[in-house]
């Protein structure tokens, strides 16, 4: 959600802002701007919309200055025109902004009363402008900053640049994540460290309460009291990774088809491949002594995180509370210290996930991060990091993330059932031997399933609503999928429990709608069947998405299409049956000509609650 940059130096820095704010599009955005000080007078170019638009402005009109500042804003205080984009001016003070000011309002009214002209509808301009009263009121900068940030409340990560003071970025974080990168005659700032990996691989984070001066020559952090910190120095991997769509059209199509690889990368963290078991980093928590074990997430993680629960209780039996994070950091749930809780989430920065992180610290509970970003603010606040090893996700709908979250959760349910003494040896190696088949398995169902899942899709981008059904570890993902359908081609779709069909959604089920069943061959199968035939026998057109044994079981069942997929053991149905639900959103997305990587009012990483 929104991206910050800035750059200090002696060379022109617009152009290179610009392309850095690119790589942080995965975020989601619906403006972009940039700032940049020269010869004490600060100059700004916006744009409505991708960043292609403010490129252009750029191009008829370019920006010199080697200190400036850019965003891509996803609006939250008004609406996501060119006057609302950041930077924001305030009498020689220029300002961007991820999170929300909670007391913007009340500062407001207040500046008002006392004259002050606001231009914007947005929560930003009030810190820029109460910046500027401090400065009229005698402060200096520094001590302006500080005033400020005393003054504000609400999650935030800033970037300022005064015109009275050259060579200079000042920036805060509460909340949203914040990376100062370190380079040769040039500092530089971004909301993580995929935005500076073209600049450099040295970050330091900024922690919750930070503030920093930024100058050519280093960074000064302090806390709020204006006391001088100091925090560590990192190599980043980030600037590994190169973020292209190589020769797919989307990065959702290129992440789709990445899974096998990415899959593999994962394994070989979990899994002892010579002697088939489950690696020491898959419990570098203590299972024995866990009594219970909570999950908290957001969106597809706290999906995964549903499927997850079912692999804990059934191979580790241990009780699991698995919650939306949400609603997870305001129950005041009782949690023994001795449990456990795990937290899902691609970015790491995730603010829900990481305000219920904190309620379980404050509870003395062990902390599992279960992340992408081994970097990341989630990951530093946990005991134990479980990374994903997914690479960049850049399309805002997230696949092959899930299905690493998935492949490492079930790499720790097996460990923590060896653990609990619940999963033998034979059992365990078994398992494994199944998780280790993945790769192949999944580049194969890739391959087969495109032509047909194709065609389904034109089909269905003519529809209006769609209902997926599934039971056991299919029910997740049957939310899942419906979850991915409606992100990208803004279909509405519902995901149920195939047992909930007739206690209400069997009452929306005509001729036209598409009822989509995940149906693997399980203990589940012949109740899925029989509720599949509930919706037949109403007219609902039946989408089957079930293996040869399940195909094989069903006879001539009439549906508007059965997709095929291998049969496999039930460990591994959810990572090979995601891969259909994927393509077919995918597909009926591009048949609609929605933008697909980012799609209207989705942010990558939602870091304000």
């Amino acid at each position: 959600m929104c991206g910050i940059v800035g750059i200090v130096g002696s060379d022109a820095v617009a152009e290179r802002l610009v392309d850095a704010l690119k790589r942080l599009e995965y975020r989601g955005y619906d403006s972009a701007g940039v700032a940049t000080l020269r010869n004490g007078v600060l100059d700004r170019r916006r744009a409505e919309g991708k960043l292609v638009n403010l490129a252009r402005r750029l191009a008829e009109t370019p920006l010199m200055g080697s200190t400036g500042i850019a965003h891509t804003r996803w609006a939250t205080h008004g609406a996501p025109t060119e006057t609302n984009a950041h930077p924001h001016f305030a009498d020689g003070i220029a300002i961007v902004h991820n999170g929300i000011i909670e007391n913007f309002a009340e500062i407001k009214q207040e500046l008002a009363a006392e004259g002050v002209l606001f231009q914007t509808q947005t929560d930003t301009e009030v810190a820029g402008q109460l910046l500027a009263k401090f400065i009229r009121q005698g402060l200096a900068p520094r001590e302006a900053m500080q005033a400020m940030l005393r003054r504000v409340t609400g999650a935030y990560a800033l970037a300022v640049i005064f015109k009275d003071l050259p060579e200079t970025i000042m920036a805060a974080r509460n909340g949203p994540p914040l990376a100062i990168g370190h380079g040769q005659g040039e500092m530089y700032l971004g909301s993580d460290a995929i935005a500076l990996a073209p600049f450099t691989n040295e970050i330091t984070y900024l922690a919750d309460g930070d503030w920093a001066v930024l100058t050519p020559h280093g960074v000064e952090i302090f806390d709020i009291e204006g006391r001088a910190l100091a925090r560590p120095r990192t190599t980043s991997m980030a600037a590994a990774f190169r973020v292209d769509k190589g020769n797919h059209r989307h990065f959702m199509e290129k992440e789709i088809h990445e899974q096998p690889e990415v899959i593999s990368h994962a394994l070989s963290a979990y899994i002892d491949f010579i002697e088939n078991k489950v690696s020491p980093a898959a419990t570098a928590i203590d299972f024995s002594r866990v009594p219970s074990l909570a999950i908290s997430a957001c969106g597809t993680a706290y999906l995964a995180g549903l499927i997850g629960k079912y692999w804990f209780e059934r191979y580790a039996r241990l009780p699991v509370e698995a919650d939306v994070a949400s609603e997870f950091r305001y129950r005041n749930i009782p949690l023994p210290k001795e449990a456990a809780a795990f937290f899902i989430s691609q970015s790491g920065e995730t603010a829900d996930t990481l305000a219920s992180l904190r309620y379980c610290r404050e509870n003395g509970l062990a902390i599992g991060a279960v992340v992408n970003a081994r970097e990341s603010t989630i990951a530093r606040e946990s005991d134990a990091i479980f990374p994903i090893l997914a690479g960049p996700e850049i399309g805002v709908a997230s696949t092959k993330a899930f299905t690493c979250q998935l492949t490492v959760l079930a790499a720790m349910a097996i460990g923590a059932g060896r653990m609990r003494g619940t999963v033998s040896e034979t059992e365990e190696q078994a398992l494994v031997r199944h998780l280790v088949e993945m790769p192949r398995l999944m580049a194969g169902v890739l391959k087969s399933v495109q032509p047909q899942v194709e065609g389904l899709a034109r089909d269905l981008s003519r529809c209006r609503d769609v209902l997926y059904l599934g039971r056991g570890t299919s029910f997740p993902l049957a939310m899942e999928g419906a979850l991915k359908l409606k992100e990208i081609s803004y279909i509405h779709a519902e995901g149920y429990a195939a047992g909930e069909l007739k206690h209400g959604p069997i009452a929306l089920i005509d001729e036209n709608m598409p009822v989509i069943v995940i149906a693997p061959f399980d203990r589940f199968f012949e109740k899925t069947v029989s509720n599949m035939q509930e919706a037949a026998a109403r007219g609902g057109r039946i989408v089957l998405i079930t293996d040869t044994k399940g195909a094989a079981a069903c006879g001539d069942l009439q549906t508007m299409a059965t997709i095929l997929l291998p049969d496999v053991d039930e460990l591994i149905q959810p990572m090979i049956f995601s891969l259909p639900i994927q393509l077919l959103a995918y597909h009926t997305a591009v048949f609609m000509g929605t933008d697909v990587d980012q799609p209207r009012n989705l942010a990558k990483s939602v870091t304000v609650e």
